[in-house]
């Protein structure tokens, strides 16, 4: 839903860098390898799922690979918990020869937010690109003020600091999702859609990271390869698709405080 690819758009544009290469990998993986050359900076922005690097983020950024470039690592959160997403991408980019001289976390509008049930509703919001570009204007006075590269000292992304986060929403979430392990209710399995709505213009397929809407038969949805990040929900003109989790309304009860970005560098 190119939450994530804001924030990162904002950052390259705080470090005043003009000359730029942008590696979108939402519809497809990369053909071949993504070299980043020792001399260049590398800024990779990913969405969070479930406290988690989304699955297929993370296989698509597998062909990257440097010898020692400089990297900015940022995880996208829906206003819940990203957990383990930003050391998950630091154990990951660091096998693959990447230097990580920062880290941040952002909010982006939940993929489950809807107008039922709102959650972090329009973020990345102005203040948060703002803060972006700020980001990345720290991470170009970082490098600029390195005498070398030798210099140019790492982080420890594991010590960014956690956003505030009210214990008593947390503990009615916690409760609540064991309470659906021991008493399963129905879930979705891919959005839903209507057909007397859908114009069959194909914006949800055309939108789909995993190709699991077929132009020419958008009413369906092919559930072996749906990651239910309804992009096809948010994209679609007609509100032909929604995507019914009983998630939304815990979620949108339970995490409407609003969190802030937190960097490290």
């Amino acid at each position: 839903t190119h939450t994530s690819k804001q924030v990162g758009e904002a950052i390259v544009q705080g470090t005043g860098i003009l000359t730029t290469e942008t590696v979108d990998l939402t519809l497809a993986t990369p053909v071949g390898e993504i070299v980043v050359d020792a001399d260049e900076l590398a800024v990779i922005t990913v969405p969070v799922y479930g406290g988690h690097v989304a699955p297929l983020a993370m296989k698509r950024l597998e062909s990257i690979h440097s010898e020692g470039a400089p990297a900015v690592l940022v995880a996208v959160y829906g206003n819940r918990a990203y957990e383990k997403a930003l050391t998950e991408l630091d154990a990951f980019v660091r096998v693959r020869g990447l230097k990580v001289i920062a880290g941040a976390t952002f909010i982006g509008e939940h993929s489950y937010s809807s107008k039922q049930h709102p959650i972090a509703v329009g973020r990345p919001d102005a203040a948060d690109l703002a803060y972006a570009e700020e980001f990345g204007n720290k991470v170009a006075v970082k490098i600029a003020d390195a005498p070398d590269y030798e210099h140019l000292y790492g982080v420890a992304v594991a010590n960014i600091r956690r956003p505030k986060q009210p214990i008593w929403p947390m503990l009615k979430f916690i409760r609540q999702v064991m309470k659906w392990r021991k008493h399963p209710v129905p879930m979705p399995r891919t959005p839903k859609a209507d057909a007397q709505l859908c114009k069959q213009c194909g914006l949800c397929a055309r939108h789909c990271p995993t190709g699991a809407i077929r132009p020419g038969d958008e009413c369906n949805t092919i559930a072996e390869i749906c990651i239910k990040c309804c992009a096809c929900v948010k994209v679609c003109p007609h509100k032909a698709r929604t995507f019914d989790t009983p998630f939304a309304p815990l979620l949108s009860a339970n995490f409407s405080r609003r969190k802030e970005p937190q960097i490290i560098i």
